[in-house]
C-alpha cells in the first residue's frame, strides 16, 4: 500500500509520542508499504522549528530534517501543477495550505492519507 505520511504522523512516528495510533503505527512497520512524504511536510516542519512549535536534538532544523529525509524510506511525492490546482477543488472544513496541498497530493498521487 502507498501511504502518504502528514506532518504530525511523521512528528509521532519520530518522538514516538503514544499519540501515534497502533493502526497507524503497525501500517508505518509494514515492510510491504511504501512511505511517501510531501515537500509541504519538509517546509512545515521547519516553520513549527522556527515558530518554536516543536524542538528538535539537533541545533540546525535543516541538517535534521535532511538527516531524516536521507535515513528513512520514504519517497518523495513531488508538488506540481497538478497538485497546486487540486488543492483548491477539494473541499476541507479550513483553508490551511499545508493542509490542502497534503491532501490534494494523496489525491493526485493515489495514496492513502494517514493522519
Amino acid at each position: 500500500m502507498k501511504l502518504l505520511l502528514d506532518t504530525h504522523i511523521l512528528l509521532w512516528s519520530l518522538s514516538g509520542s503514544e499519540e501515534l495510533p497502533t493502526r497507524i503505527k503497525k501500517a508505518l512497520e509494514k515492510k510491504s508499504n511504501d512511505l511517501w512524504l510531501s515537500p509541504i511536510t519538509t517546509w512545515e516542519m521547519l516553520i513549527l522549528c522556527e515558530k518554536g512549535r516543536i524542538r528538535v536534538d539537533h541545533k540546525d532544523p535543516v541538517k535534521w530534517i535532511k538527516k531524516i529525509l536521507k535515513t528513512l524510506p520514504l519517497k518523495e511525492a513531488p508538488l506540481n501543477h497538478e497538485v497546486a490546482i487540486r488543492s483548491r477543488q477539494i473541499d476541507l472544513p479550513h483553508q490551511d495550505p499545508a493542509d490542502r496541498f497534503i491532501v490534494a497530493t494523496a489525491l493526485v498521487y493515489d495514496l492513502k492519507l494517514l493522519t
